[in-house]
């Protein structure tokens, strides 16, 4: 039997590298919402901090997060096409899926732009739960956990933000970093998740167990 019954996964940054498309739309949602623009040469170390930092630094009202998220998803929608899956990201899910780890995604995204940048790899997936916002993950997990009967022991939550740790431990489920996506390595071990995972493999060994 694998360690984890249950594997929830993030989307953005954790299975799809979308960080360049973020970075390509950033001055155009700024302008959008008469935010602060970011400096490219800044970019780098607002990966050290957590969300909620990054947000203040940039004087982002948390009331505008909603308006935000629906105008981000748009210009995914549009983008669609330029925002790929992680190498080995497809290859991690059907090895889960293979040893019998259940496989559900909880986004910000929307179902619709997930989908289409999983391609071949979206039927893997046995639940979806997208729209959650920037910060209410715990809830969205909650309802996974509920939706497949599976014990919170058995349950990981995978992601590569400080705010999916976070969520994870809220929830009381395990969780798990990949250091590749938006928080720097250093900023996610200060978060001090269950595992961190330097590439898939890492991953899928932890997992199966």
């Amino acid at each position: 039997m694998p360690r984890f019954a249950l594997a929830i996964f993030d989307f953005d940054g954790t299975l799809a590298d979308s960080f360049p498309w973020f970075c390509s739309v950033l001055d155009q949602t700024s302008d959008h919402f008469g935010l602060r623009r970011v400096d490219p040469a800044q970019i780098e170390s607002l990966r050290d901090r957590s969300s909620r930092d990054v947000l203040s630094y940039l004087g982002v009202p948390f009331w505008k997060l909603p308006q935000i998220a629906t105008y981000m998803r748009g210009l995914a929608a549009e983008g669609i096409t330029g925002i790929p899956l992680f190498a080995g990201a497809a290859d991690a899910l059907a090895q889960l899926h293979t040893a019998g780890v259940k496989l559900a995604l909880v986004s910000s995204n929307s179902e619709a732009n997930v989908r289409s940048v999983l391609g071949g790899a979206a039927p893997l997936i046995d639940k979806y739960d997208c729209g959650a916002s920037l910060f209410g993950k715990s809830g969205h997990f909650r309802s996974v956990l509920d939706a497949t009967r599976i014990a919170k022991p058995q349950t990981i939550g995978i992601g590569d933000e400080l705010r999916d740790i976070e969520a994870a431990r809220g929830t009381g489920i395990a969780s798990g970093a990949i250091t590749f996506g938006y928080n720097s390595r250093p900023a996610l071990e200060r978060g001090k998740p269950d595992f961190l995972f330097d590439d898939y493999s890492q991953l899928v060994v932890a997992i199966v167990g």
